[in-house]
Parts: structure tokens; sequence; C-alpha cells
């Protein structure tokens, strides 16, 4: 087969020399740089390749943003409803959970007979944050006497109170001082009602 294809060559060569000849040296022009750059290159091709990897790997750990960035999504102009879903997502970070629902069939894990007391925003009753309670829950703001404190239970904990308050569910907002371990205080809005309400004894329900 070689020995046909230098044959043909020769033929050719003799019939058109001048063509032959000056296209020979026009390729053999060109790959020649091609092949004297290629060596070295191929020399270093296992240590490139190790450089690319550390480089990609790196761009992963550093600016994982930059990586993972969708470059057509970027360049698309967001509409209004776009632009008010962001903004609602963020705003939603900072709002508080909702709480669920108190079943009126649900039974109480657990009771509890202990002395209730009842408190006002007052510093002297408080701290100097009076209408902040242990949770963050601003009462003066959220205005309704369904909030107590207690130390013996988790706060967001919900308790009933039924002896006095029948099925008013309360939730546990706030810590009293810490020498009360067994006792609960009833937040309420006027100094006078709390006199009133005094010290009572009654068996709180848990849920």
């Amino acid at each position: 087969m070689s020995n046909i294809l230098i044959k043909q060559f020769i033929r050719l060569l003799e019939e058109d020399a001048f063509f032959m000849r000056t296209a020979w040296y026009w390729i053999s022009d060109i790959f020649s740089p091609m092949r004297k750059t290629w060596v070295p290159i191929k020399r270093y091709t296992a240590d490139a390749s190790i450089a690319i990897f550390i480089a990609i790997l790196g761009l992963y750990v550093f600016f994982p943003t930059i990586v993972n960035a969708d470059m057509e999504l970027e360049q698309r102009n967001l509409d209004t409803q776009t632009v008010g879903l962001i903004i609602e997502a963020m705003q939603n970070k900072t709002r508080p959970y909702g709480r669920l629902t108190l079943s009126p069939d649900a039974a109480p894990r657990r009771s509890y007979l202990v002395p209730i007391t009842a408190y006002t925003s007052e510093p002297a009753q408080t701290d100097d944050t009076p209408c902040v309670t242990a949770s963050g829950l601003d009462v003066c703001e959220r205005n309704i006497e369904n909030v107590v404190a207690a130390n013996f239970l988790p706060l967001g904990t919900r308790v009933r109170i039924p002896e006095l308050y029948g099925d008013q569910v309360f939730y546990v907002e706030d810590r009293m001082n810490k020498r009360y371990n067994y006792k609960m205080d009833i937040w309420m809005k006027e100094k006078s009602d709390a006199k009133v309400f005094g010290v009572q004894y009654a068996t709180i329900e848990v849920f």
C-alpha cells in the first residue's frame, strides 16, 4: 500500500513538479512550527491538567456564587411580579412564626397544681424593657392578655387554666425570677387587675 502511494506521489511530482514542490513546502512550513511548539506542551500535559483541576476546585471553594451563577438568568430583566416575590421572601425572614390552633378535643400532655400570680409591664415588676418578654414578644404592642411567665416550661408552650379561664389558651413567653420554679405569672394590662387577682392555686394543663 505504501509503495503505491509513493509511486503516485512521484508521478504527480513528475507531472507538475513546480506545483507539487510548492504545495509540499507550504504545508511543511505551516506544520513545522506547530510540531516544535507541541513537543514542550506534550511534556507538561500531566502538570497542566493538575493545575487546571486545582484552579477549578479553588473557584468552587472560594467563589461558589460566581461558579454556580446562571449567566443566562443573570442577564434577564426581572419583571415586577418576580421582584415582588423576592422582596416578600426577604421580608418573610423577619416575620414571627405563627402558631397552630389548639384542638378543643386535644388532651393535655401534663398537668400541674401551682400558685399563680399576675404582673404588668412595669420596670419594678420586670426589667428595663418591661414590654418585651424573654421570647422577644412586645406585649404592650400586642395588647392581648394571653401571655404567662414560667421557668419550668419551654418558651412557646401552650397552657390552659380551666379553673380560672375555662378553654382560653395562654402562651409561655416570659420568665420569672430564678428563685421561682413551679410558679406561674399571668401578664395583665392593668396593675389594679393584677392586685385583685392576688395569689391563686390552680391546675394548669400543658399542651
